[in-house]
């Protein structure tokens, strides 16, 4: 029996890596070249200086290390319109791509799920009102390319300091069952003093429908009867957002 120790976990031939040199004596010269030049860039200039198919080139540069990866990411562009969209595109519709397979998967959600890391922390703990423009920017990030529609409900204290950040209903292309009850409780229960509410509508309009009003408006009484505010619902769309007291509707 062997003394070597046993991964936890068995890797499929495609996810083994050899060395380094042997990788590199593998790659093609003008492919290691191309890839060289495409690091440096953005290394000396950032990513300013590179389009979104050579961003998403670097990206696929880990999942694919030894072939030219600059048609896929072409025909990611093309299929789905720029780089935001391919790193949240659903990973259903990512697996129809000619060439896509777990390891491009895998990169990108690991971008995605970073950047919505990163846009999560500028909000959290840190007074939102006064931080209004990081609010929106984390919740276009979290859900404006979402095919089905969510709705989050941002928990605030006395000095409207976000404590909690939760999704409390998944639904379809046009509808997410909301209860109010369910919300007050929960807010409630995290000692919360105000709320926010926030969903996505995924046809890309943010136009607030008769339900959207109707639901709001039975959150924002319930909430007066137990001294917790409804500060805002704000709708999320493709390319921009409605806030409701913004609009006049609270």
């Amino acid at each position: 029996m062997s003394d070597a120790p046993m991964s936890l976990f068995p890797l499929d031939s495609e996810d083994v890596s050899p060395p380094v040199a042997s990788r590199d004596a593998r790659v093609p010269s003008y492919l290691r070249d191309h890839r060289k030049r495409l690091r440096e860039r953005f290394l000396q200039a950032g990513g300013a200086a590179c389009a979104d198919y050579e961003l998403l080139e670097l990206i696929l540069f880990r999942a694919i290390p030894r072939q030219d990866v600059k048609p896929l990411g072409r025909q990611l562009i093309e299929e789905f319109g720029d780089l935001n969209n391919v790193i949240a595109a659903p990973v259903e519709r990512l697996r129809l791509v000619h060439g896509v397979g777990d390891s491009v998967i895998t990169e990108l959600k690991l971008i995605a799920a970073c950047a919505e890391r990163m846009a999560r922390a500028r909000i959290m703990d840190r007074p939102v009102l006064s931080g209004w423009q990081a609010l929106l920017d984390y919740c276009h990030t979290t859900m404006s390319h979402r095919e089905t529609e969510q709705f989050r409900v941002l928990f605030l204290d006395r000095k409207n300091t976000l404590i909690a950040d939760e999704a409390q209903a998944e639904g379809t292309v046009d509808h997410v069952p909301v209860y109010p009850r369910e919300i007050l409780r929960r807010a409630l229960a995290l000692n919360a003093s105000a709320l926010i509410l926030v969903h996505n509508h995924p046809s890309g309009d943010p136009t607030p429908s008769e339900a959207d009003i109707s639901m709001t408006r039975m959150v924002q009484s319930a909430g007066e009867v137990l001294s917790v505010t409804l500060h805002d619902h704000i709708i999320i769309g493709k390319s921009r957002e409605v806030s409701f007291r913004g609009a006049g509707l609270l």
